[in-house]
Order: C-alpha cells, then sequence, then structure tokens
C-alpha cells in the first residue's frame, strides 16, 4: 500500500466526496484506511460508565483506499503515487510533479 499515516488524502466518491483529511491509522490487509472526520456515521449507545446518559455518539468509520487520492505536498493537486529505486533504497514520487515525498 502506497499511502502511509499522516499522508493527507482527498475523497472522490461517496458523501464526503471533495473533502480532505490526514490519513490517522492504515488498515493493510482490509485496504482501508481511517481519515480524521470522514465517513462518520452515528450509532445508538447504552448507559455506561463512559456514556452516562447513552444516546447517540459520532464514530468515524474506515474508508477503502480505492475512495480517496493521495494530494501531494509540494504541487498541492491530487495525483497518483510511484517508486524511483535508487540503489538499494525505495522513494515514493508524484506522478503529476515528479518530486519525491519525504516523510
Amino acid at each position: 500500500m502506497k499511502l502511509r499515516k499522516g499522508d493527507t488524502v482527498r475523497v472522490t466518491v461517496g458523501k464526503d466526496s471533495g473533502r480532505e483529511g490526514k490519513i490517522e491509522r492504515v488498515y493493510n490487509k482490509q485496504n482501508k484506511i481511517l481519515v480524521h472526520d470522514i465517513n462518520k456515521y452515528k450509532k445508538h449507545v447504552k448507559k455506561s460508565e463512559q456514556a452516562p446518559q447513552g444516546g447517540m455518539v459520532e464514530l468515524t468509520r474506515p474508508i477503502s483506499i480505492a475512495k480517496v487520492m493521495f494530494v501531494c505536498p509540494s504541487c498541492k493537486k491530487a495525483a497518483r503515487l510511484g517508486y524511483e529505486i535508487e540503489g538499494d533504497k525505495k522513494f515514493r514520487v508524484c506522478k503529476k510533479c515528479k518530486k519525491r515525498i519525504t516523510k
């Protein structure tokens, strides 16, 4: 998976299309990512110590990587990522501006 924690992504499909956010967590086996304040759903919660009132709580659910695009930090455009191999090191590269992504 080419996306990593801390990358900025833009949602291309669904109810949140056009919105941007940072990746909080990556689920490699499921090909999903968790993006802050994107793909929010409401869940009904019983009374408990954590929620003494109970009621509805908003949760952020993971979103498929097929529904997001990486936003390049240098050109600020949604772009695909590629790899560039130099010696025994591998670098991520923006396909639009051809610059290395450093993190």
